[in-house]
């Protein structure tokens, strides 16, 4: 069977199961690949920050703030290990410091240090002697502290240091410095953490991005004027501004929503988007009538394919114009799109 978008509307609600069979076939499930993004840190970099770390505490036998915070200096990374080791997120990390050690850290301000570490992990911080090395001091100390010391165990929770490594304070950290992690116990934490959960949440929006990318090239290769819209944006004429609008959005001929998702959450929450704007095209039209703008969804992930009633949702709303990065390359030639050709 054709893909929905390369027959009339008619016959997509008179063939409705068959199209999302044609649509489910042509994703593609991307969840095992992600983006490094700006700021990734390797692990051969990681680990000089680690070894720096066990060297100025002596294999993590004495944890003194001091030498710990010279060690942060001289080689940054050392400042991403010192929280992985807590555990922490650098808000976490900036609450549990403020109500500790007296100083006000932000949330902004540590995620703008843990940021610019991570940028430039070896090259050594300089000491201004302001604002910014007193909320160093401050975190480094309450990171020290409570690595040195044994979380409480109360019946019934879960302490956020009751952790292989920092269960028992320096008594868990000297030996799994020396020695390593048994696996099984590497496979529990992991299983309570989910692995790589920080990095995924980090380059989300890369991830968002290539879907946008793509529709992009499609449109600047055929010539098309189009408005890329920015997230929040408050545009004339929707109050809920699509992706992109062509050619602009006081003349708008064509809206196009796009979306790479693997949780079918997020993708409900994007099929209501649409049939959001699909009802805008309509106002003030007859059913018979041709609507105002065409809507088009780009979608990808495997989000888009857990409810099959989901999808007829989005092929309804779109009149078939539903495509995936399989078929990009039509997205002009079966759409309204072909009317804003230049080349």
């Amino acid at each position: 069977m054709p893909f929905p978008f390369e027959i009339p509307f008619d016959q997509v609600q008179e063939n409705l199961d068959a199209c999302v069979d044609e649509v489910f076939g042509a994703l593609r499930f991307e969840f095992l690949i992600m983006p490094k993004g700006e700021g990734f840190i390797d692990y051969p970099i990681f680990e000089q920050g680690y070894e720096a770390l066990k060297r100025v505490t002596g294999g993590f036998r004495s944890l003194s703030p001091e030498r710990v915070i010279d060690a942060v200096y001289n080689v940054p990374v050392a400042f991403v290990v010192l929280r992985a080791m807590l555990g922490f997120t650098p808000p976490e990390w900036a609450y549990v410091t403020s109500q500790r050690a007296g100083v006000e850290v932000p949330q902004g301000a540590v995620r703008t240090l843990d940021r610019t570490v991570r940028l430039k992990p070896l090259t050594p911080l300089r000491t201004s002697g302001g604002i910014t090395e007193v909320r160093i001091r401050a975190l480094v100390t309450t990171a020290c502290e409570l690595l040195a010391e044994s979380g409480p165990h109360t019946p019934g929770t879960l302490h956020r240091l009751d952790k292989a490594d920092t269960k028992n304070g320096l008594a868990s950290l000297q030996p799994l410095a020396d020695l390593g992690v048994p696996y099984a116990m590497l496979l529990y934490e992991r299983f309570l953490g989910r692995p790589f959960a920080g990095h995924r949440d980090s380059v989300s929006e890369l991830v968002g991005d290539v879907v946008e990318a793509a529709i992009e090239a499609v449109l600047s290769q055929a010539g098309i004027s189009f408005r890329k819209t920015k997230r929040a944006e408050r545009v004339a004429g929707f109050d809920q501004a699509p992706d992109f609008i062509v050619p602009d959005e006081f003349n708008a001929h064509v809206v196009i929503e796009a979306k790479l998702t693997e949780d079918d959450g997020t993708a409900r929450d994007k099929v209501t988007r649409v049939q959001h704007l699909a009802s805008l095209s309509m106002q003030g039209r007859q059913s018979h009538e041709a609507p105002r703008f065409e809507v088009i969804a780009c979608i990808a992930g495997r989000g888009f394919k857990v409810r099959r009633e989901d999808m007829k949702k989005l092929l309804l709303a779109t009149r078939g114009k539903v495509f995936t990065l399989a078929n990009l390359d039509r997205l002009i030639e079966c759409s309204r799109l072909v009317e804003f050709k230049t080349r």
